[in-house]
């Protein structure tokens, strides 16, 4: 319809009239067909698209206090790992466990013990695979099947029996069984956190939430040091405390538990219409997304779980676990979980100090990808990350070489500053990708696979370090950095071509990235049909 005139019409004007009118019509015809494009696509404008990241939390205040608590929950995944792999440069915990001598008649762990103490899991990970009665297969099945709050508390159960374990092991064959638990336990909340996190956090700020995971792990790894460090500075040889500690984690673990909701993402997909309403208000966005991709799956003949290795969805597969997968090569089981044992075979007389300055590096490093990642993006963080493993590694194997003394020590602690920065940004933006990068049908079974496949080549490794650094096997030292140098180095270079940019898009969006074989590297350079939708509506 042309606007209202009240002067007099001139031919002149009537033309530009008409052409006004052509313009505004060609323009409301275009608006529908891209809103159109953008649904036909599981791709619905929610109005929410152009808002800040400060605006998001406001909007979705509930949404942001719940991924809040369910990462919070993470810093017991931190704690334990930070004390298990730390303890074991106790005084205390190697007078109760030794089970053999080194040259000057002190008692130490063998070497065979502690790849046993740090592999247990993972060995029947392996087996049971091989069965085909894998526990995390099984707990994949019970967050795909029965939901996300289930497959919780039985983590939750399974870290409380580790830490009962702990507590009461006075001989290292209990702490085995302890090993046991707690690799499964925590295996599991790694991929069941940021699975559920991706699918309650609003995608404008679902990177800074997904990072807070890797955060409060962090906090609470760092706090194991602190405890570490309080008792050896003050009772070298009480190693029980510290793992008391361990219950006041669990206990708040389980009242979050309790409180936070099943995911509407879920019962979403489960057809569960009543439940997901009251969850969520956008529901139909959730529906079209997931509707999309199973016309899409059931068109490639691809709705099965195993379609996680095949076509676009393997390829998603491979995405979501790099990151993850490429700190294992890079020397993560050195420097996370056997930091203190490897500071005190370099030398150091106070290994828990070093760590806890490490640690600290890390804490800042996570606050900072916090606070940068929904505005700077995933892609130059975790690529950047690897990066900067990769030449901290390289400085530190130099050390290796030199002659130790005071300044060489001080290099070195810089050096393993260095790497913790571009651990903790691969780190916080890794997890981020097993949450977000595969379909919505298929997230529970790419984000189990990917914390998996991390947790399998982390065996390995737990395998290979404490024979690379104990004075009764290979004692490698320093230069133990240079094993992890030659097979990091492609995996870093990779990231580069492999990692895409996922900042600010819905699983919707992606879906459409990935089906069309965008390159990763083109990723944020490319626009999605609701990217399209929202410019049209918008009248750009």
């Amino acid at each position: 319809m042309a606007v209202p005139i009240t002067e007099p019409i001139t031919p002149a004007v009537e033309i530009t009239d008409d052409k006004h009118f052509s313009e505004h019509h060609e323009a409301g015809h275009d608006k529908l067909d891209r809103l159109g494009d953008a649904a036909a696509k599981g791709q619905l404008v929610s109005g929410y698209e152009s808002l800040s990241v400060w605006q998001t939390v406001q909007k979705f205040k509930m949404a942001f206090l719940v991924c809040f608590a369910a990462t919070f929950a993470a810093s017991t995944d931190g704690y334990q790992i930070g004390m298990n792999g730390n303890l074991i440069a106790n005084s205390g915990f190697i007078a109760q466990f030794a089970t053999t001598t080194d040259s000057t008649g002190a008692p130490i762990l063998a070497a065979s013990v502690l790849t046993a103490i740090g592999t247990i899991h993972a060995h029947l990970l392996i087996h049971r695979v091989h069965r085909g009665e894998d526990f995390l297969l099984t707990h994949l099945s019970l967050a795909a099947q029965f939901g996300r709050k289930p497959a919780m508390f039985a983590l939750w159960l399974i870290l409380a029996c580790s830490v009962l374990c702990e507590s009461l092991a006075r001989h290292w064959q209990v702490w085995f069984v302890a090993k046991l638990f707690s690799g499964i336990g925590v295996g599991s909340l790694q991929f069941i956190t940021p699975t559920y996190v991706s699918e309650v956090a609003p995608p404008r700020i679902r990177g800074m939430l997904l990072v807070l995971y890797n955060f409060w792990f962090s906090l609470g790894s760092f706090f194991a040091s602190i405890a570490l460090q309080v008792m050896f500075a003050k009772d070298p040889l009480n190693y029980r405390t510290p793992i008391y500690t361990q219950w006041g984690h669990i206990g708040l673990m389980l009242i979050i538990y309790l409180i936070i909701p099943e995911t509407p993402a879920w019962y979403a997909s489960k057809g569960k219409e009543q439940q997901a309403k009251k969850a969520l208000r956008l529901y139909e966005i959730l529906v079209a997304g997931i509707e999309h991709e199973r016309e899409f799956a059931l068109e490639q003949k691809r709705e099965k779980w195993y379609s996680i290795f095949r076509g676009v969805d393997g390829f998603r597969t491979i995405v979501s676990t790099w990151a993850l997968f490429s700190q294992q090569l890079l020397g993560l089981t050195l420097f996370y979980t056997y930091s203190s044992y490897f500071f005190s075979a370099a030398g150091f007389n106070d290994p828990f100090a070093v760590t806890c300055i490490t640690n600290a590096i890390q804490l800042v490093t996570i606050l900072a990808v916090v606070a940068t990642v929904d505005r700077f993006g995933r892609r130059n963080i975790a690529c950047g990350g690897l990066t900067t493993m990769l030449v901290g590694i390289l400085l530190i194997g130099i050390m290796g070489v030199i002659k130790s003394n005071k300044a060489t020590n001080a290099l070195l602690v810089l050096f393993s500053c260095v790497y913790m920065i571009g651990l903790q940004c691969s780190g916080s933006t890794g997890w981020g990708y097993v949450g977000e990068i595969s379909s919505q049908r298929l997230r529970a079974h790419t984000a189990g696979f990917a914390a998996a496949l991390s947790c399998v080549m982390g065996v390995v490794m737990n395998v290979l370090v404490p024979y690379m650094l104990s004075a009764d096997a290979w004692n490698w030292g320093l230069k133990t950095a240079f094993f992890y140098l030659g097979i990091g180095a492609p995996f870093a270079i990779a990231s580069w071509f492999i990692i895409p940019e996922t900042t600010g898009k819905t699983s919707a969006e992606l879906d459409e990235l990935f089906e069309a074989k965008v390159r990763p590297w083109r990723f944020h350079k490319t626009k999605t049909a609701l990217q399209r939708a929202v410019e049209a509506q918008a009248g750009l």
